[in-house]
Protein backbone atom coordinates (compact mmCIF):
# COMPACT_ATOMS: atom_id res chain seq x y z
CA UNK A 1 0.00 0.00 0.00
CA UNK A 2 1.77 2.95 -1.06
CA UNK A 3 2.86 5.59 1.48
CA UNK A 4 3.56 8.91 -0.63
CA UNK A 5 0.58 10.82 -0.06
CA UNK A 6 0.82 12.01 -3.57
CA UNK A 7 0.50 8.46 -4.79
CA UNK A 8 -1.82 7.73 -2.12
CA UNK A 9 -4.31 10.41 -4.26
CA UNK A 10 -2.89 9.23 -7.66
CA UNK A 11 -2.08 13.28 -8.46
CA UNK A 12 1.29 14.46 -9.36
CA UNK A 13 3.51 16.57 -7.00
CA UNK A 14 3.13 19.97 -8.70
CA UNK A 15 -1.21 19.48 -8.75
CA UNK A 16 -3.31 22.47 -7.75
CA UNK A 17 -5.57 22.06 -5.03
CA UNK A 18 -8.61 21.41 -7.24
CA UNK A 19 -6.87 18.26 -8.96
CA UNK A 20 -6.49 17.29 -5.22
CA UNK A 21 -9.77 18.08 -4.24
CA UNK A 22 -10.99 15.93 -6.85
CA UNK A 23 -8.96 13.23 -6.41
CA UNK A 24 -10.39 12.65 -3.10
CA UNK A 25 -13.85 12.80 -3.15
CA UNK A 26 -13.66 10.41 -6.16
CA UNK A 27 -11.26 7.60 -3.70
CA UNK A 28 -14.17 8.72 -0.93
CA UNK A 29 -16.96 7.77 -3.05
CA UNK A 30 -15.00 4.49 -4.13
CA UNK A 31 -13.65 3.44 -0.41
CA UNK A 32 -15.64 4.97 2.40
CA UNK A 33 -17.17 2.06 4.72
CA UNK A 34 -20.82 3.20 3.81
CA UNK A 35 -20.98 2.26 0.35
CA UNK A 36 -21.55 -1.45 1.81
CA UNK A 37 -18.66 -3.67 0.15
CA UNK A 38 -17.26 -4.43 3.35
CA UNK A 39 -13.94 -4.51 2.56
CA UNK A 40 -11.38 -4.07 5.22
CA UNK A 41 -8.68 -2.65 2.97
CA UNK A 42 -10.93 -0.61 1.24
CA UNK A 43 -11.95 0.88 5.36
CA UNK A 44 -8.14 1.42 5.99
CA UNK A 45 -6.97 2.92 2.48
CA UNK A 46 -10.00 4.96 3.11
CA UNK A 47 -8.48 6.32 6.22
CA UNK A 48 -4.97 6.56 4.53
CA UNK A 49 -6.84 8.66 1.80
CA UNK A 50 -8.16 11.14 4.79
CA UNK A 51 -4.94 11.43 5.93
CA UNK A 52 -3.34 12.02 2.45
CA UNK A 53 -6.16 14.85 1.86
CA UNK A 54 -5.81 16.09 5.49
CA UNK A 55 -2.17 17.29 4.67
CA UNK A 56 -2.39 18.31 0.95
CA UNK A 57 -5.30 20.20 1.51
CA UNK A 58 -3.62 22.15 3.61
CA UNK A 59 -0.92 24.75 2.04
CA UNK A 60 0.98 25.05 5.27
CA UNK A 61 1.23 21.30 6.12
CA UNK A 62 2.10 20.39 2.48
CA UNK A 63 4.66 23.51 2.03
CA UNK A 64 6.34 21.04 5.41
CA UNK A 65 5.14 17.54 3.79
CA UNK A 66 7.56 18.78 0.78
CA UNK A 67 9.98 20.50 2.65
CA UNK A 68 11.02 17.68 5.37
CA UNK A 69 8.50 14.42 4.66
CA UNK A 70 6.46 13.08 7.13
CA UNK A 71 8.11 13.81 9.94
CA UNK A 72 7.64 17.88 9.32
CA UNK A 73 4.06 17.70 9.65
CA UNK A 74 2.88 17.91 13.09
CA UNK A 75 1.53 14.96 14.84
CA UNK A 76 -2.04 14.48 15.97
CA UNK A 77 -4.98 16.76 15.49
CA UNK A 78 -8.08 15.43 14.13
CA UNK A 79 -7.68 13.15 11.39
CA UNK A 80 -10.30 15.21 8.97
CA UNK A 81 -8.18 18.88 9.37
CA UNK A 82 -11.03 20.25 11.99
CA UNK A 83 -14.36 20.66 10.75
CA UNK A 84 -13.42 21.17 6.34
CA UNK A 85 -11.79 17.61 5.95
CA UNK A 86 -14.94 15.94 7.26
CA UNK A 87 -17.56 18.36 5.63
CA UNK A 88 -15.95 17.22 2.37
CA UNK A 89 -16.64 13.69 3.17
CA UNK A 90 -20.00 14.76 3.29
CA UNK A 91 -19.84 17.09 0.41
CA UNK A 92 -18.53 14.00 -1.96
CA UNK A 93 -22.09 11.85 -1.19
CA UNK A 94 -24.44 14.63 -0.27
CA UNK A 95 -23.11 17.99 -2.22
CA UNK A 96 -23.01 19.80 0.51
CA UNK A 97 -21.96 20.36 4.39
CA UNK A 98 -21.50 18.14 7.08
CA UNK A 99 -25.10 17.68 8.44
CA UNK A 100 -23.94 17.83 12.16
CA UNK A 101 -22.74 21.40 11.86
CA UNK A 102 -19.76 23.16 12.23
CA UNK A 103 -17.28 23.79 9.72
CA UNK A 104 -17.52 26.52 7.06
CA UNK A 105 -20.94 26.33 7.25
CA UNK A 106 -21.62 26.85 11.10
CA UNK A 107 -23.30 29.86 12.48
CA UNK A 108 -20.66 32.33 13.64
CA UNK A 109 -20.58 33.57 17.10
CA UNK A 110 -23.05 36.46 17.87
CA UNK A 111 -26.75 37.47 18.66
CA UNK A 112 -28.98 35.65 16.15
CA UNK A 113 -30.43 38.33 12.99
CA UNK A 114 -34.35 39.31 13.43
CA UNK A 115 -36.86 37.54 11.90
CA UNK A 116 -37.82 38.89 8.79
CA UNK A 117 -41.70 40.67 8.15
CA UNK A 118 -44.35 40.78 5.78
CA UNK A 119 -47.06 43.46 5.23
CA UNK A 120 -49.98 44.15 2.43
CA UNK A 121 -49.50 47.52 0.77
CA UNK A 122 -53.48 48.21 -0.70
CA UNK A 123 -52.31 50.76 -3.72
CA UNK A 124 -54.90 53.03 -5.93
CA UNK A 125 -54.39 51.80 -9.64
CA UNK A 126 -52.65 54.90 -11.02
CA UNK A 127 -50.28 54.27 -8.17
CA UNK A 128 -48.98 50.72 -9.50
CA UNK A 129 -49.03 51.85 -12.55
CA UNK A 130 -46.76 54.98 -12.43
CA UNK A 131 -45.17 54.32 -9.17
CA UNK A 132 -45.57 56.51 -6.04
CA UNK A 133 -44.00 56.64 -2.15
CA UNK A 134 -46.46 54.56 0.14
CA UNK A 135 -46.05 54.51 4.27
CA UNK A 136 -46.56 51.15 5.43
CA UNK A 137 -47.35 50.88 9.40
CA UNK A 138 -46.67 47.50 11.35
CA UNK A 139 -45.32 46.36 14.96
CA UNK A 140 -41.80 45.33 14.92
CA UNK A 141 -39.06 44.22 17.47
CA UNK A 142 -36.51 47.58 17.60
CA UNK A 143 -33.73 48.34 19.72
CA UNK A 144 -34.32 49.21 23.56
CA UNK A 145 -33.32 52.55 23.74
CA UNK A 146 -32.42 51.90 28.32
CA UNK A 147 -30.37 49.66 27.72
CA UNK A 148 -28.92 50.18 24.03
CA UNK A 149 -29.74 47.10 22.61
CA UNK A 150 -27.26 45.19 25.28
CA UNK A 151 -30.38 43.79 27.23
CA UNK A 152 -28.20 44.47 30.68
CA UNK A 153 -29.81 47.27 33.32
CA UNK A 154 -28.35 50.36 33.75
CA UNK A 155 -24.64 49.95 35.42
CA UNK A 156 -23.96 46.48 34.32
CA UNK A 157 -23.21 44.66 31.80
CA UNK A 158 -22.86 41.53 30.01
CA UNK A 159 -21.01 38.71 30.60
CA UNK A 160 -19.39 35.82 28.60
CA UNK A 161 -20.67 32.39 28.54
CA UNK A 162 -18.67 30.52 31.06
CA UNK A 163 -19.76 27.10 28.99
CA UNK A 164 -19.04 28.07 25.35
CA UNK A 165 -16.24 31.00 26.81
CA UNK A 166 -18.23 33.58 24.88
CA UNK A 167 -18.09 31.83 21.38
CA UNK A 168 -21.61 30.74 21.37
CA UNK A 169 -20.77 27.53 20.12
CA UNK A 170 -20.04 23.94 21.97
CA UNK A 171 -18.26 21.14 20.47
CA UNK A 172 -18.57 17.23 21.31
CA UNK A 173 -15.74 15.15 19.70
CA UNK A 174 -16.52 10.89 19.50
CA UNK A 175 -15.00 8.53 17.82
CA UNK A 176 -16.19 6.41 14.95
CA UNK A 177 -15.38 3.79 12.58
CA UNK A 178 -13.92 6.57 10.11
CA UNK A 179 -11.99 8.30 13.10
CA UNK A 180 -12.72 11.30 15.28
CA UNK A 181 -15.82 13.58 14.41
CA UNK A 182 -16.54 16.84 15.83
CA UNK A 183 -19.80 18.17 16.15
CA UNK A 184 -20.73 21.97 16.76
CA UNK A 185 -24.49 23.12 18.08
CA UNK A 186 -25.57 26.53 20.09
CA UNK A 187 -24.34 27.06 23.33
CA UNK A 188 -27.79 25.44 25.48
CA UNK A 189 -27.03 27.73 28.60
CA UNK A 190 -26.28 31.21 26.54
CA UNK A 191 -28.61 30.35 23.59
CA UNK A 192 -25.84 30.52 21.16
CA UNK A 193 -25.43 34.48 21.95
CA UNK A 194 -21.91 33.77 23.75
CA UNK A 195 -22.96 35.90 26.32
CA UNK A 196 -25.29 35.79 30.30
CA UNK A 197 -27.40 38.79 31.52
CA UNK A 198 -27.17 38.77 35.01
CA UNK A 199 -28.92 41.92 35.68
CA UNK A 200 -31.61 42.12 32.84
CA UNK A 201 -33.07 45.60 31.45
CA UNK A 202 -36.32 45.87 33.30
CA UNK A 203 -37.79 47.41 29.98
CA UNK A 204 -36.97 44.84 27.82
CA UNK A 205 -36.15 42.20 30.30
CA UNK A 206 -32.97 41.07 28.90
CA UNK A 207 -34.02 40.67 25.10
CA UNK A 208 -32.17 44.06 23.69
CA UNK A 209 -35.70 45.16 21.93
CA UNK A 210 -38.86 45.80 22.35
CA UNK A 211 -41.89 45.68 20.21
CA UNK A 212 -43.31 48.91 19.22
CA UNK A 213 -44.89 50.30 16.07
CA UNK A 214 -43.26 51.88 13.29
CA UNK A 215 -43.61 53.38 9.57
CA UNK A 216 -41.49 52.87 6.53
CA UNK A 217 -42.28 55.23 3.59
CA UNK A 218 -41.67 52.71 0.55
CA UNK A 219 -40.78 53.78 -2.62
CA UNK A 220 -43.10 51.48 -5.26
CA UNK A 221 -41.67 51.09 -8.60
CA UNK A 222 -44.02 51.91 -11.41
CA UNK A 223 -45.46 48.72 -13.89
CA UNK A 224 -45.98 47.13 -10.14
CA UNK A 225 -49.51 44.97 -10.40
CA UNK A 226 -50.88 42.78 -7.48
CA UNK A 227 -48.61 39.97 -6.36
CA UNK A 228 -45.66 41.88 -6.62
CA UNK A 229 -43.43 41.74 -3.34
CA UNK A 230 -40.65 43.99 -2.44
CA UNK A 231 -37.79 43.80 0.10
CA UNK A 232 -36.41 46.22 2.15
CA UNK A 233 -33.43 45.14 3.22
CA UNK A 234 -32.64 45.53 7.13
CA UNK A 235 -36.24 46.61 7.94
CA UNK A 236 -37.34 43.35 9.50
CA UNK A 237 -36.92 42.83 13.19
CA UNK A 238 -33.86 43.28 15.18
CA UNK A 239 -32.52 40.20 16.36
CA UNK A 240 -32.00 40.04 20.79
CA UNK A 241 -29.17 42.01 22.24
CA UNK A 242 -27.84 43.86 19.37
CA UNK A 243 -28.60 41.17 16.26
CA UNK A 244 -28.61 42.38 13.09
CA UNK A 245 -32.08 43.24 11.52
CA UNK A 246 -34.08 40.89 9.30
CA UNK A 247 -35.87 42.11 6.20
CA UNK A 248 -39.01 43.51 5.34
CA UNK A 249 -41.56 42.72 2.97
CA UNK A 250 -44.20 44.14 1.44
CA UNK A 251 -47.12 42.15 -1.06
CA UNK A 252 -48.82 44.73 -3.10
CA UNK A 253 -52.50 44.46 -3.80
CA UNK A 254 -53.89 47.05 -6.28
CA UNK A 255 -57.26 48.33 -6.26
CA UNK A 256 -59.28 47.40 -9.77
CA UNK A 257 -60.52 50.62 -12.32
CA UNK A 258 -63.86 51.34 -13.06
CA UNK A 259 -62.70 51.71 -16.87
CA UNK A 260 -59.26 50.26 -17.35
CA UNK A 261 -57.95 46.68 -17.04
CA UNK A 262 -54.41 45.33 -17.44
CA UNK A 263 -53.32 42.84 -19.33
CA UNK A 264 -49.89 42.59 -18.73
CA UNK A 265 -48.09 45.78 -19.65
CA UNK A 266 -50.78 46.99 -21.97
CA UNK A 267 -54.38 48.69 -20.86
CA UNK A 268 -57.74 47.83 -21.81
CA UNK A 269 -60.64 49.60 -22.12
CA UNK A 270 -63.95 50.72 -23.83
CA UNK A 271 -65.41 53.14 -25.77
CA UNK A 272 -69.35 53.58 -26.28
CA UNK A 273 -69.89 55.84 -29.51
CA UNK A 274 -73.55 56.90 -31.11
CA UNK A 275 -74.57 55.05 -33.84
CA UNK A 276 -73.96 58.17 -36.38
CA UNK A 277 -70.30 58.74 -35.25
CA UNK A 278 -70.00 55.21 -36.11
CA UNK A 279 -71.30 55.61 -39.25
CA UNK A 280 -70.28 59.32 -40.77
CA UNK A 281 -67.54 59.47 -38.62
CA UNK A 282 -65.76 61.63 -36.18
CA UNK A 283 -63.18 63.04 -33.42
CA UNK A 284 -64.34 61.55 -30.12
CA UNK A 285 -62.59 62.85 -27.08
CA UNK A 286 -60.80 60.27 -24.49
CA UNK A 287 -59.63 59.88 -21.23
CA UNK A 288 -56.35 58.21 -20.74
CA UNK A 289 -54.87 57.82 -17.68
CA UNK A 290 -51.95 60.31 -18.75
CA UNK A 291 -54.76 62.97 -19.75
CA UNK A 292 -57.43 63.74 -22.63
CA UNK A 293 -56.79 62.40 -26.06
CA UNK A 294 -58.71 62.96 -29.41
CA UNK A 295 -59.48 59.14 -31.05
CA UNK A 296 -60.38 59.67 -34.58
CA UNK A 297 -62.85 57.64 -35.44
CA UNK A 298 -63.19 56.77 -40.09
CA UNK A 299 -66.33 56.45 -41.33
CA UNK A 300 -67.94 53.16 -40.85
CA UNK A 301 -66.34 52.34 -37.85
CA UNK A 302 -67.90 48.67 -36.78
CA UNK A 303 -68.55 48.21 -33.12
CA UNK A 304 -65.82 45.63 -31.83
CA UNK A 305 -63.43 47.93 -33.77
CA UNK A 306 -59.88 48.14 -31.37
CA UNK A 307 -58.17 51.19 -31.50
CA UNK A 308 -53.89 50.64 -30.24
CA UNK A 309 -52.80 54.37 -28.46
CA UNK A 310 -48.89 53.38 -28.28
CA UNK A 311 -47.24 54.17 -25.05
CA UNK A 312 -50.27 55.06 -23.65
CA UNK A 313 -49.88 51.32 -21.05
CA UNK A 314 -48.44 50.54 -17.97
CA UNK A 315 -44.27 51.17 -17.89
CA UNK A 316 -42.06 48.11 -17.94
CA UNK A 317 -40.27 47.13 -14.41
CA UNK A 318 -37.33 46.40 -16.31
CA UNK A 319 -37.11 48.82 -19.02
CA UNK A 320 -37.98 52.80 -19.52
CA UNK A 321 -40.56 51.55 -22.87
CA UNK A 322 -44.60 51.71 -21.96
CA UNK A 323 -47.41 49.84 -23.09
CA UNK A 324 -50.02 50.18 -25.25
CA UNK A 325 -53.68 51.11 -24.27
CA UNK A 326 -56.31 49.04 -26.69
CA UNK A 327 -59.85 51.29 -26.97
CA UNK A 328 -62.54 48.96 -27.88
CA UNK A 329 -65.68 50.27 -29.74
CA UNK A 330 -68.90 49.96 -29.06
CA UNK A 331 -71.80 51.04 -31.03
CA UNK A 332 -74.79 52.22 -29.24
CA UNK A 333 -77.71 51.32 -31.01
CA UNK A 334 -80.64 53.39 -30.56
CA UNK A 335 -83.91 51.83 -28.88
CA UNK A 336 -86.05 54.93 -28.07
CA UNK A 337 -86.84 56.77 -31.44
CA UNK A 338 -89.42 59.95 -32.02
CA UNK A 339 -91.45 60.27 -34.56
CA UNK A 340 -89.23 62.22 -36.71
CA UNK A 341 -86.19 60.06 -36.02
CA UNK A 342 -87.99 56.92 -37.11
CA UNK A 343 -89.32 58.76 -40.46
CA UNK A 344 -86.01 59.55 -40.67
CA UNK A 345 -84.14 56.20 -40.77
CA UNK A 346 -87.37 54.64 -42.78
CA UNK A 347 -86.53 56.93 -45.20
CA UNK A 348 -82.75 55.88 -45.20
CA UNK A 349 -83.63 52.42 -45.21
CA UNK A 350 -85.88 52.65 -48.31
CA UNK A 351 -83.43 54.91 -50.19
CA UNK A 352 -80.62 51.52 -49.65
CA UNK A 353 -83.67 49.26 -50.42
CA UNK A 354 -83.45 47.56 -47.20
CA UNK A 355 -86.74 46.33 -45.70
CA UNK A 356 -87.75 47.16 -42.10
CA UNK A 357 -90.47 46.10 -39.61
CA UNK A 358 -93.37 48.22 -40.10
CA UNK A 359 -94.61 51.11 -37.74
CA UNK A 360 -95.71 49.95 -34.35
CA UNK A 361 -99.24 50.83 -33.34
CA UNK A 362 -97.91 54.35 -30.50
CA UNK A 363 -100.92 55.97 -28.73
CA UNK A 364 -99.55 58.96 -30.76
CA UNK A 365 -100.67 57.37 -34.16
CA UNK A 366 -103.89 56.65 -32.33
CA UNK A 367 -104.76 59.17 -30.96
CA UNK A 368 -103.12 61.47 -34.59
CA UNK A 369 -106.09 58.52 -36.17
CA UNK A 370 -109.02 60.13 -33.93
CA UNK A 371 -109.32 63.40 -34.98
CA UNK A 372 -109.47 62.64 -39.01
Amino acid sequence: MASDHYEVLGVSRDADQDEIKRAYRRLARELHPDTGHGDPQAEARFKQVTAAYEVLSDPEKRRRYDTFGPEGVAAGGDPFGGFGGINDVFEAFFGGGSPFGGGRGRASAGPPRGQDLEVVADLDFEQAVFGCQHTVTLRTAVACSTCGATGAAIGSEAAACAECRGSGQVQRVRQSLIGQMVTSSPCPRCGGSGQIIANPCVDCRGEGRRVEERSYTVDIPAGVDTGSTLRLSGRGAVGPRGGAAGDLYVHLRVKPHERFQRDGVNLLSELRVPYTQAVLGATVPFETLDGPDDLELPRGTASGTVFRLRGKGVPHLERRSRGDLLVNVVVDVPTELDEDEEQALRTFAEMRGESVAPPSSGLMTKLRSAFK
